[in-house]
């Protein structure tokens, strides 16, 4: 079993690469590979909605990071999604990357368990933290939580560690993130089939 933990910070090693390290620590700990990836300051621009990726399997920009982590989306089963807040919200590159890789990959991440978490150093974590679980569950996702709300607060990653609370929440994800894993693991062994998919109904309000 293997968790994909993205960092959506321009910063390689700030606070939320901090948080995502100590998930990826608990999972380890409790037999689920771990793998970071950088994604802040390697994403050249958002979804333009073309339909490329439908016909083709991939995003037409080939110009970032996301073409080249689809082999490794695909053969996940588990994501954490980890931004700092900028402006009350998830940062620009998280937000485009995510956007492109729910549109192109979503039907490859569906009912695989997933979760979001963010750092701030004051406010705007709980706008944060409700916009990235929004993907979660527009795509038959099961959502990971913890014992509190998924966020850690400090300016630098040497303060996030004082967060005592917050880095106690994480470790509760990595904890929660196994074993919902492993209980999916057990029930496809049992013989428990995947949940009956309709077709797809859009009602639109214009008409």
């Amino acid at each position: 079993m293997k968790v994909l933990l993205f960092n959506g910070s321009p910063k390689a090693k700030g606070c939320t690469y901090t948080v995502l390290s100590e998930i990826a620590k608990t999972l380890e700990e409790n037999g689920v590979e771990a793998e970071i990836i950088h994604v802040g300051g390697h994403v050249s621009a958002g979804c333009l909605g073309c339909g490329y990726c439908a016909k083709n399997g991939k995003c037409i920009n080939d110009k970032d990071i996301l073409n080249s982590v689809v082999d490794k989306v695909k053969e996940a089963d588990g994501y954490v999604f980890g931004s700092p807040v900028h402006y009350a919200a998830a940062s620009g590159d998280i937000t485009a990357f995510l956007d492109r890789l729910f549109y192109s990959q979503g039907g490859y991440m569906a009912y695989k368990p997933g979760c979001a978490v963010c750092t701030c150093r004051r406010g705007g974590a709980t706008a944060t933290f409700e916009q990235l679980n929004k993907y979660f569950t527009i795509n038959n996702m099961p959502v990971v939580s913890s014992n509190y709300w998924n966020m850690a607060h400090g300016n630098t990653p040497e303060e996030v560690m004082q967060d005592k609370e917050g880095m106690q929440i994480m470790r509760g994800l990595g904890r929660n993130m196994a074993w919902m894993l492993k209980c999916i693991e057990a029930g496809k062994a049992a013989g428990v089939p995947m949940p009956e998919k309709e077709a797809k109904i859009k009602t639109n309000f214009i008409r």
